[in-house]
């Protein structure tokens, strides 16, 4: 029985952490819903401490607020909060970008093609979700290729609130970012242009402020 080997306490706490911001981002827990450690560790079959070690982490992110003794609640969309986020994680993928595109490979820049497509197809059929998906995954390309690990985790931790905001309104029949300008990024990374593909990251971050618009509370 060598092979089977006691679940580490760190993974049962990310576990509970991405289950629980999933189900935030998503809209599954509404703002305002007050989240109780006991029902979200029964519902995810992990004991309390888990979900209490992922409940500080998500406070911490903002995306969770508690007052001891009292409650803990899912935060409200607030545009300012939004707006502030999206600065911060736009400017890491644009120094993402500019460390990436000199190192990118034929398959890296196959690997955004691939998820460009699949972007696209999912903004025509509605598929919200998978639109998200693949935008991360088009991305994080070159988050990866960068090496940046400070700038790879200022994304992860910043870009649920993001993605929130993101999520709630193409379901409303907003516009997704333009599948045109990942083709433009695209295309300079593949030619190895570092200034034109950071120019057009910068583009792309740019267009969420009309996604955002006035002061959000909900």
């Amino acid at each position: 029985m060598e092979a089977i080997q006691p679940v580490r306490r760190t993974l049962l706490r990310d576990r509970a952490y991405e289950a629980i911001r999933d189900a935030i981002v998503a809209g599954d827990l509404a703002p305002g819903a007050v989240v109780r450690d006991a029902e979200l560790a029964e519902l995810l079959g992990l004991s309390r401490a888990p979900v209490r070690d992922a409940f500080s982490r998500l406070v911490d992110e903002g995306l969770l607020e508690s007052k001891p003794q009292s409650y803990t609640r899912v935060t409200p969309v607030v545009a300012a909060e939004v707006r502030d986020a999206a600065v911060v994680v736009g400017a890491m993928h644009e120094l993402a970008t500019r460390a990436a595109v000199p190192r990118l490979l034929a398959e890296h820049i196959d690997a955004m093609r691939d998820s460009n497509v699949r972007f696209a197809d999912a903004v025509r059929g509605g598929d919200v979700d998978g639109a998200l998906r693949a935008d991360d995954e088009l991305h994080d390309v070159l988050v990866r290729v960068s090496g940046n690990r400070a700038a790879a985790a200022t994304i992860a931790r910043y870009s649920p609130l993001i993605r929130r905001l993101e999520r709630r309104r193409f379901g409303e029949g907003g516009n997704c970012r333009s599948a045109g300008l990942h083709d433009e990024l695209i295309d300079a990374c593949a030619v190895g242009d570092v200034d034109e593909a950071v120019r057009v990251t910068a583009e792309i971050w740019r267009g969420l402020d009309g996604m955002v618009g006035p002061d959000t509370r909900s």
